[in-house]
């Protein structure tokens, strides 16, 4: 932080991950982080680094993602808002600005993250929603997926559903919750857990459909938890049907937490 930083800001985020290559900067790629530093750093009318609740991969969409950054410029919450904005692609989008202390941190203050992660569940693909969902062709046993994602919910040991090159310290994360709803053609997966391994939901969802699709028994689940070895997991799901939902902070930051429900996104 800049020593004559005045301010620091916390935003809502909203972004199509499609033609992303991820959140973090790249040298010379398109990444969220980059159009974003870009865009307000016009509004401040100086460079900005801005960091995030939960970093996203490439082709990862965001409902809400948290950021915040320090800026020595005055603005209006408003002014924050749309002078962002008009610098911005059409596939990112500030929802909300708000001042927060300088105690405030978008990632080491989150207590909670949610994901959500839609698969389109018919006989033949969709030209429309192939970037907003992942096509399953093959029919899916919903109960038993069901009863397979009890076994993620509590603290435990995820090595097995970690990406490789996963540099978090622990692997150790407690699953709040992981729910499955059928509506329509889309099957919605929702899991909410204090943090999130590289991959982690994308690799959980794997399992499950394993698990749907009958290739593997309900007890896979808990016998991968066991093993604690990512080569005995399954395969990692496609970027393009995850969504980044929101983050959780403690009242006293000021948020304007909840005005994004969890619900059923109408694409």
């Amino acid at each position: 932080m800049p020593t004559d930083a005045a301010t620091r800001i916390a935003m809502g985020i909203e972004y199509d991950g499609s033609s992303f290559r991820g959140w973090q900067i790249q040298n010379k790629e398109r990444t969220v982080q980059e159009q974003l530093e870009r865009a307000i750093a016009t509004v401040a009318d100086h460079e900005i680094r801005v960091h995030c609740a939960g970093r996203t991969d490439a082709g990862v969409h965001a409902l809400e993602q948290v950021i915040h950054f320090d800026t020595r410029a005055h603005r209006s919450e408003r002014s924050w808002i749309l002078g962002t904005n008009v610098n911005l692609p059409p596939d990112v989008n500030v929802l909300w600005a708000k001042p927060v202390s300088l105690e405030f941190h978008a990632r080491f203050c989150a207590t909670a993250r949610h994901y959500l992660y839609l698969m389109l569940s018919r006989p033949t693909r969709s030209s429309l929603m192939r970037n907003r969902a992942v096509w399953v062709h093959r029919a899916l046993d919903l109960n038993r997926m069901r009863r397979a994602a009890v076994d993620l919910v509590g603290e435990q040991d995820f090595s097995s559903f970690r990406a490789l090159g996963c540099q978090a310290k622990s692997p150790v994360r407690r699953v709040h919750y992981v729910s499955l709803e059928r509506r329509d053609q889309m099957l919605e997966l929702r899991i909410g857990a204090d943090g999130f391994l590289h991959h982690m939901v994308r690799n959980i969802v794997g399992v499950l459909l394993a698990v749907g699709y009958g290739d593997k028994p309900v007890s896979w689940v808990c016998e991968l938890l066991q093993l604690c070895d990512r080569s005995r997991g399954g395969v990692t799901a496609p970027p393009q049907g995850l969504y980044f939902v929101r983050a959780d902070y403690p009242d006293f930051h000021g948020l304007p937490q909840g005005e994004l429900k969890l619900r059923s996104l109408n694409l």
